[in-house]
């Protein structure tokens, strides 16, 4: 599975997008260690607190299915009126949703603005000295 099949299945992910309060759409593709695909994409709610991001409902819809081992994830995102402008990141909830199943030293976050235009991280680079179930 490449970098552009990921970033792709996300983009297509994203289209999905329930964001009538920001208007800003966001797919997600998680690629398992067994080389699936589970897609999310943001899931808005007018109390705003139950909303849900992409990200965690890819991780949440692969666990709900028994999946728990993941290699890597693509995310995008932006405003539903034009074009992906800008890369868009994990927010702090879904990176520690991210810290409960991955290794930081080994799982990548791609984020894309298309499928050539994109940066990876670790898990650890973006979340330097998370709080993970070998701390307790």
């Amino acid at each position: 599975m490449t970098n552009r099949e990921l970033i792709s299945a996300a983009m297509k992910a994203r289209e999905k997008s329930y964001c009538p309060y920001s208007n800003f759409a966001v797919g997600a593709a998680l690629l398992t260690k067994g080389g699936n695909i589970i897609t999310g994409c943001n899931i808005e709610n007018a109390a705003f607190s139950p909303t849900n991001c992409a990200e965690r409902t890819a991780f949440f819809k692969a666990v709900s299915e028994g999946i728990t081992e993941f290699d890597r994830i693509a995310i995008v995102g932006g405003s539903v009126d034009g074009p992906i402008e800008n890369f868009c990141y994990p927010c702090g909830v879904c990176r520690q949703v991210m810290m409960e199943f991955c290794d930081p030293d080994s799982f990548t976050i791609i984020s894309a603005i298309s499928e050539d235009n994109y940066r990876e991280f670790t898990l650890k680079d973006l979340l330097p000295e998370g709080f993970g179930p070998d701390i307790l």
